[in-house]
Formats: C-alpha cells, structure tokens, sequence
C-alpha cells in the first residue's frame, strides 16, 4: 500500500508543478542553470566511462572470437550497437540517476527542512514548479546530448583499442560499424534518454520536496530517491523497448 500511496503522490505533485507554472523568465534563468549543473557538470564521468567501456566491449568482444566463419567486423558492429543501443542510454542513466539524482533530492530536500520552500509559499511562488520544472527542463535537453557523445566517445574508444592492441584492424572495425546501420537506432536511443531524464530528475525530487525531519532524513530521501529511479528506469527501458524494437 506504501508502493501505491508514494505512487498517488508523485503524480500529485507533478500535476501541481505543471498545472501552475511560475514566470517565464524565472524558469529561463533556472534552466540555463541547470543544464549547466545537471548535463555539463557530468561531461567528465561520461567521457571516462563511455572510453573505458568501448574499449573493454572491444576487447571482449574480439577474445570470444573463436570461429574463422566469424567476421572480424563483427567487433565493430558488437561496439557500435552495444553503445548506441543500451550503454550510452540505460547505464549512463543508472549513472546519472546516481549522481544527479541524488543531488536533487538533498539540494530540495534541505529547503525543506531549513524551511526554505515554504518562504516560496508563502511569497506566492509555486515552489514544485520553479524548483522542479527548471530540472526537468534542463535534464531533458541537454541529456540526448550527452547520450550521442557517449556513443562517440565509447566508439572512438573501441577504435583506439583495436588500433593499439591489434585485437582487430582498424579497417575491419570501421567497417563493423558502418555495417548495416539503422538511423531509427539513434532516435530509439534518443527517446529512452528524454524519458529517463525526466525520470532521473522528477523521482530524487519527489522525495526530497517530500521529505519531513532533518539532515538525516534527507539522506535517507536522496538514498530512496536513487533507489527508486533506478528501478523506474530499467521499467521504463523494458517498456519502450517492447514498444519501439519488438
């Protein structure tokens, strides 16, 4: 019954922060913000990761190659669907919902407790909507960005391994991953990260514009928020990709 009553308020609150929305120009300021926090601020991670994880997908994917009826392009195209198709979208999103999420959470959950959001309220300023909307927003835009260069990044990645280890020439990979390539994959792998981004982001602050207590319970809020977005994401995955590949 917990499940369903956490369920009941989420889509409360966002139907609060999407029915009243605060100025225009106040939210422009807060989404440039944003974006800047939330997208750029993870450019790091996903640029060292993505690279490491072409290159193991590389690698791996080369030393399990047993049969000569195998193509040696077969690494290339292993690489490029494996980033396009799931890593760049699901497991960067897992690791942002890490991340962003849980700073979400303890950056609106600490107004609450320091009784910040009902000033808001008090001033008349929906605060559901000039806290979360700028989030939503921010992730949803600037999230397919960082998806499409963690594909290029764990590409490039795979290449650079294959050009120095000599687990496959570079002329096979490159070939592997022109192999048969389906524009309809990038805009499959765009949705899922406009859906997860409004999930990473509506989720952690669901729980922190919810929490009551102090500072330890806004830790347990960030922590429920990663939690729970994580979980919705991996729904969220398994539903669209039923809907849009099968």
């Amino acid at each position: 019954m917990k499940i369903l009553q956490n369920i009941g308020e989420y889509f409360i609150l966002m139907g609060r922060t999407f029915s009243q929305p605060t100025k225009a120009s106040l939210i422009r300021k807060q989404i440039s913000f944003e974006m800047n926090s939330l997208g750029l601020g993870s450019m790091g991670i996903i640029t060292i990761i993505s690279a490491f994880m072409g290159a193991v997908i590389t690698l791996q994917t080369a030393s399990n190659i047993d049969s000569a009826l195998i193509p040696d392009y077969t690494v290339g195209f292993t690489a490029r669907q494996s980033m396009i198709l799931e890593f760049s979208t699901t497991i960067i999103a897992l690791i942002l919902a890490g991340k962003v999420g849980s700073n979400i959470a303890s950056e609106i959950g600490m107004m609450r407790v320091t009784e910040q959001i009902d000033a808001l309220e008090i001033m008349g300023v929906n605060s559901a909507s000039y806290l979360i909307v700028p989030k939503i927003i921010a992730a949803v835009i600037i999230n397919p960005f960082l998806a499409i260069w963690s594909m290029f990044i764990g590409i490039s990645g795979g290449y650079l391994i294959a050009e120095f280890s000599g687990v496959v020439t570079t002329d096979a990979f490159i070939e592997g991953v022109q192999l048969d390539f389906k524009m309809f994959s990038i805009y499959y792998a765009l949705i899922k990260t406009a859906v997860f981004a409004f999930i990473i982001t509506s989720i952690p602050a669901f729980y922190g514009y919810n929490v009551k207590g102090g500072a330890l319970e806004v830790g347990v809020a960030s922590t429920k928020g990663v939690v729970k977005s994580s979980i919705v994401i991996l729904i969220a995955n398994y539903v669209i990709t039923q809907l849009l590949l099968i």
